[in-house]
């Protein structure tokens, strides 16, 4: 079992933020701590995979990129990959 290692944050918000995140909190049915928390989480892992692409897409060729991406046939998704 792993402990997780709590730090606390001293925040300063906005009233209109503050009021607007208790309202989305109620509405999710948590904590207003734990919808903070949970926002965070979403931007931060954001942050990691817009750094990871782009660190990706370094010394990529675009040319070929498009190039390759002409070549791809040209048939109708399976059913599973549908958007209707």
């Amino acid at each position: 079992m792993t402990a997780t290692v709590k730090a606390r944050v001293s925040l300063n918000l906005p009233a209109s933020l503050k009021s607007a995140a208790e309202r989305y909190a109620e509405r999710d049915g948590v904590s207003l701590n734990q919808f903070i928390s949970m926002a965070l989480a979403e931007k931060v892992g954001a942050q990691g995979a817009a750094e990871f692409f782009a660190k990706r897409g370094d010394g990529g060729d675009v040319e070929s990129a498009i190039a390759f991406l002409r070549n791809a046939p040209d048939v109708e998704p399976e059913a599973q990959d549908r958007i209707e």
